[in-house]
């Protein structure tokens, strides 16, 4: 079926590629931060617990928007883990890490979100397309916050 929505198949097809990036930067850091989440110990359990539920849960919410945009883009989401893992720039442990360095790395989890989102409002911007804008702007400020949390917590 023709899509005829003032984006070119050209201008969707690179849209719906930067969206992927973001909603498989956002998957593998929303399962990186749950199981975060299943896997931390020590004195803070309890504080870091509550935290990592409180960000897994909003990552998983938002995954539903991003891909939905990557249909409304007239492209096809993933749909394999395969697929989110080769698009995906956050890479997974190969072991569990203590409490500190589960925090630094979802710091720098949501860091790399932040960059991927941007790289997607940039070309959402450049092709005029407001809609996809408006999916990842808010992606930036949770991202964002997020961080300013881990990094509050590391002192």
């Amino acid at each position: 079926m023709q899509i005829n929505m003032g984006l070119s198949q050209a201008q969707r097809e690179e849209m719906a590629e930067a969206v992927t990036r973001l909603l498989a930067d956002t998957y593998a850091l929303y399962f990186k931060t749950h199981a975060y989440h299943w896997n931390v110990t020590g004195p803070r359990f309890h504080d870091l617990h509550a935290m990592f539920e409180t960000q897994y849960t909003e990552m998983w919410t938002a995954t539903d928007d991003i891909a939905e945009r990557i249909r409304a883009l007239g492209v096809m989401a993933p749909i394999s883990y395969d697929e989110i893992a080769n698009s995906a720039s956050i890479r997974p442990d190969s072991k569990t890490p203590k409490a500190d360095e589960m925090v630094a790395n979802l710091l720098a989890g949501h860091e790399t979100v932040v960059r991927t989102a941007r790289a997607a409002l940039e070309l959402a911007n450049t092709h005029g397309d407001e809609a996809t804008a408006d999916i990842v702007a808010p992606r930036v400020t949770a991202h964002e916050k997020m961080a300013w949390m881990l990094r509050a917590t590391l002192g």
